[in-house]
């Protein structure tokens, strides 16, 4: 293990343009459940229900009681890893350029990571369908309090997160930005993601085509796992921390 650590070290230390590519794993260390895993939310609650855009659209109350009995006392309570701080520092410090995330939770940026490419959106932020005002987790959770689903205070349109539903395309420019900054790295960590989700998953071979080094740390096998320089089987709340720890010895 210390061999692959030193190694990755090195090749982050040594690169132009490193970026890290993140999933679900790097937040399942901080109380947030995957979603297709073993203990994973759609086995307790149906995404056709309530990750659906069509089914949002035709019956919202779904989604809003989720997000009040589930998704907002699960953020409350969340904070970053030990992951997520390892490279927010590795940012401050200039070894990585960019977080790449399909996670919603906005715990990159709570960890202070400045440069974050949110490629499914962000539960944190709700926006009006209707006149585009926007509000915070806080806002509409006591919203909530008073009504289901809940409606914009100041045209009362409906309400929704700012994330991408099942049913919807991702946003093209920030997809488009994401490829850009994946075809321009010379190196690029995943960190917790199974890379069975598209167009997402295509960031990592996007960057191995354009001869950037692949290194995977995921507790679990991947699809691409034959096609990385480097594959570690751990959790990131205790590889990347070595990894910090490596870098500012060298």
């Amino acid at each position: 293990m210390n061999d692959i650590l030193e190694a990755v070290s090195s090749g982050i230390k040594d690169s132009k343009h490193a970026v890290v590519f993140t999933g679900a794993g790097i937040s399942a260390e901080c109380g947030i459940p995957t979603y297709r895993g073993k203990d994973g939310l759609w086995k307790k609650y149906d995404p056709n229900l309530y990750a659906s855009i069509g089914y949002f659209l035709q019956d919202p109350s779904y989604y809003w009681n989720f997000f009040r009995e589930v998704r907002y006392p699960m953020l409350q309570k969340a904070k970053p890893g030990k992951g997520h701080l390892a490279l927010a520092e590795m940012e401050t410090f200039g070894r990585i350029k960019t977080v790449i995330t399909q996670n919603i939770d906005g715990l990159h940026q709570e960890a202070g990571s400045s440069s974050v490419i949110e490629l499914h959106g962000t539960t944190r932020v709700i926006y009006c369908m209707s006149c585009s005002q926007k509000y915070s987790m806080d806002d509409v959770f006591v919203m909530l309090k008073d009504t289901c689903p809940p409606l914009c205070p100041e045209c009362q349109g409906k309400l929704r997160p700012a994330v991408i539903f099942f049913g919807e395309t991702l946003n093209p420019q920030i997809l488009r930005v994401a490829f850009e900054e994946a075809e321009q790295c010379d190196f690029l960590l995943v960190v917790g993601s199974s890379l069975v989700v598209y167009p997402a998953a295509e960031i990592p071979m996007r960057a191995k085509k354009n001869n950037a080094t692949l290194v995977i740390i995921n507790k679990e096998q991947t699809a691409l796992d034959s096609e990385a320089d480097g594959v570690i089987h751990e959790e990131a709340g205790r590889i990347l921390p070595q990894i910090v720890r490596n870098l500012k010895e060298s």
